[in-house]
This record gives C-alpha cells, sequence and structure tokens, in this order.
C-alpha cells in the first residue's frame, strides 16, 4: 500500500490504549489487508464516509443504535440510503458488497435530548447500546461521521406494558432463498435483483397478525445473512407488507477464531440477548425446518421456557428442504408446555394460531359465483344444486308456517 495511502486512511484505528487488536489469525489479516486497500482506493477515487442507517430499538429508558459506515461515492446516497434512481430497475446484489468499510470510524449519535459519539467495530458496523429517556412507538436518531451530512435512522421504543413480541427468521421463512447451500446463498446474495425475490406464501399476512397482539411490541428479523444486505431486506419487507421491524444480521466474513462465522451461534447469543433486553416479554418464535431453527428455538425454550409463547415452523417443500441440506426433526415434542406449530404456509400456521386461541379468529363468508367455480370445478354445481334445494325446502316451510300463522 503506499505510504500516501496510510497518512490518508482515517479509518485505520491509532495504536493506544483500548483501541482493538490487530488480527490474530491468517483469515482476519487478509480480510483486513484487503480492507485497507480497497479503502485507500476508494479514498483516492473521491468517495467519502458514508453511514447506512438501519433500523434500531429499545425501550422507554435505552435504545440500540445499528448502523453500518462505508467509504462510498456520495452521489448514491441520500440520508444514508442509495437513492432512488439506484434500485429504480433493481440492485444485483453485488452492490451491496463493492463500497469498502470504514472500520472503528466515531460516530456521533444524537437520540432525544442526549448526544454521544461510538465506535464502529472493525468492519464498520455501529452496534451500541445508549441510556436514553423516550416514549414508546417510533422515534428518530440522528447520526454523523466527520464533516459529511447527518443521516436519520429509525427506532422503535416497546411500551413497558407490552408482553408478546415476534421474532422471525428471514430466509426461506418470510423470503424463499435456499440460503444454506453455499452456491445458492452466493447466488441469493450476489448476483438475484432484489425485485425477483420470492416472498413466502401467506406469511407476510401471518407476521403482521402476530405483530397486531401487541401493536407497540417489538419485531425483529434474526438472521444470519450480512449487514452488506440489510437495505436489501428492508426494501423486500416493506414492498411485501410485512410488519416493519428491526433485523439482526452478522458481519460478513471470518472472526478471530475461525475462518467462517457461526450462523446458529449469532441466532442463539441475540436470542439471549433479547431475553436480558426485556425481562418481561414472551416471544412467538417463527422459523423454518430447514436444519437449525427448531433446534435454536427449542434449546431457548429450555432455558427460559416463560418467555415463549409460541414456535412456529413453516416446512419446507420437499425440493426446498434438499437444498437446505435436510429437515430438523424430533424438536416438536422436547419443550413440554410450549405449542409448536408447523405448516407450509401462512394460511396454515395462522389457523393453528387461531385453535390455540393465540390469534382472534377472523371469519369471512365471501362465495362469489367466479370463486366457487374456479375452487370447487364440478363440486361447485353439485353445491349449487344443493343450495338450491335447501333454500326453497327452506322458503316453502317459512311459507306454510306463514299461512299457519295466519289462519
Amino acid at each position: 500500500m503506499p505510504a500516501d495511502a496510510a497518512r490518508t486512511d482515517p479509518a485505520r484505528p491509532p495504536r493506544q490504549a483500548g483501541v482493538p487488536t490487530p488480527a490474530e489469525n491468517m483469515a482476519t489479516h487478509l480480510q483486513e489487508s484487503w480492507n485497507r486497500w480497497h479503502r485507500a482506493r476508494a479514498l483516492r477515487a473521491g468517495h467519502v464516509p458514508t453511514i447506512m442507517a438501519f433500523t434500531g430499538y429499545g425501550s422507554t429508558s435505552w435504545v440500540r443504535v445499528l448502523s453500518r459506515v462505508v467509504i462510498a461515492n456520495d452521489a448514491d446516497f441520500l440520508n444514508g440510503r442509495r437513492l432512488s434512481k439506484v434500485v429504480a430497475d433493481g440492485v444485483r446484489g453485488w452492490r451491496n458488497f463493492v463500497a469498502p468499510p470504514m472500520a472503528y470510524a466515531e460516530v456521533t449519535v444524537t437520540v432525544g435530548e442526549r448526544t454521544t459519539t461510538v465506535r464502529a467495530d472493525r468492519m464498520g458496523v455501529v452496534d451500541a447500546v445508549i441510556d436514553v429517556q423516550l416514549e414508546p412507538g417510533w422515534q428518530t436518531a440522528t447520526l454523523d461521521v466527520g464533516d459529511e451530512e447527518s443521516v436519520t435512522m429509525d427506532l422503535y421504543i416497546a411500551d413497558p406494558a407490552a408482553r408478546v413480541g415476534l421474532v422471525s427468521d428471514i430466509d426461506d421463512t418470510v423470503v424463499v432463498t435456499s440460503l444454506p447451500r453455499p452456491m445458492l446463498a452466493a447466488w441469493n446474495s450476489f448476483v438475484i435483483d432484489e425485485h425477483a425475490r420470492t416472498p413466502t406464501p401467506g406469511m407476510a399476512v401471518l407476521l403482521r397478525r402476530i405483530a397486531e397482539l401487541e401493536p407497540h411490541a417489538p419485531v425483529i428479523y434474526l438472521s444470519t445473512g450480512a449487514w452488506n444486505v440489510a437495505q436489501t431486506l428492508s426494501r423486500f419487507l416493506g414492498r411485501n407488507l410485512y410488519p416493519l421491524g428491526a433485523l439482526l444480521l452478522t458481519t460478513w466474513g471470518p472472526t478471530k477464531d475461525r475462518w467462517f462465522r457461526s450462523g446458529q451461534e449469532h441466532k442463539v447469543t441475540q436470542l439471549q440477548r433479547l431475553a436480558e433486553e426485556f425481562p418481561d416479554m414472551q416471544w412467538i418464535l417463527v422459523g423454518d425446518d430447514g436444519q437449525h431453527d427448531p433446534e435454536i428455538y427449542a434449546d431457548f425454550a429450555h432455558r427460559h421456557p416463560d418467555k415463549v409463547k409460541a414456535i412456529v415452523i413453516r416446512q419446507l417443500t420437499p425440493s426446498e428442504a434438499l437444498l437446505a441440506g435436510g429437515r430438523a426433526e424430533g424438536t416438536r415434542q422436547s419443550t413440554p408446555g410450549i405449542p409448536w406449530c408447523y405448516g407450509p404456509d401462512g394460511a396454515a400456521l395462522s389457523e393453528q394460531l387461531e385453535k390455540l386461541r393465540i390469534l382472534p379468529v377472523e371469519f369471512v363468508d365471501v362465495h362469489p359465483e367466479g370463486w366457487r367455480e374456479d375452487i370447487l370445478g364440478d363440486d361447485a354445481t353439485a353445491l349449487g344444486v344443493r343450495e338450491t334445494s335447501d333454500e326453497a325446502a327452506e322458503d316453502d316451510a317459512l311459507a306454510r308456517r306463514s299461512v299457519a300463522e295466519g289462519s
């Protein structure tokens, strides 16, 4: 790396106490070397530190601020989000991984009446808890890095009286991805147009119904996906009418003790953190049976049986299960007293939650003729004959009763 690049790279941490130590293995050493070269190249091209704002959450006494600092072309972003002209015709996933992270960046956060400075990690991710008094509902925070423009992020503040929250997986639960297979993971992350992603049938309605149980409770999307795709996922959730909420994702790349990050460990850690952050909250845990969600949720239920309202598992189709590497088995009976729901789509799962009296029963009696013919086929004719006969018999009985009363 050229000497001038080292001097002008603001992301290199100073060598002083309290600053993260250098990478301890080859994987992180290679990654950090690449990031330093990539940052220097972006700075020479005139790119600037840019904050990508994510949705945070909290209670009336604290907030969890989530964002990411990258070196990017300022013309491509507005208020920490990609300009609409960039995404109008679809964004290939690889664009999310182009901008280099600004390691250890100092970010000024203003929320409520408090202003404080937090530090990003070596991959530019800001994950900080700030003590502040806020009212329940949607709030905002302002983030600044250096002399660049301020960015506004959304925060959802849970009401202390709320008792039932929602935690949902993303991959193969709300969006069909077949993510566990490495090649398919790369395809979905780097190649596929974000507008071409397929929502899972009925799951948006299911999650909205769950969220409506406690309108002032947190909605959390817990995934092993990288923070690089957070804004892509947020746009997908919004376009497909999923309830808005915070994303809890992972940092792309190795750690100091392994070449690849553990998605299972990430989910276990975040669930434990939610249990500690909201000690009076019960959770409805939603996932799929592609290997790990049932085991992770069952383990959480064993450790915190009083914090699980229900476990809701979407069953993969045979082809999806094959791509995912199999199904999780034997967990349904492992948590006595905690209801489990299994179903192929949101409609089946909603029906089971209604039978458990967790969701209110919603009955709509609509029978248009076209619907009967399309859905019932030949049975529609027979059904129509029966209904006509029944109606005629009822009318005849009514007429006879009227005559009898009149006489």
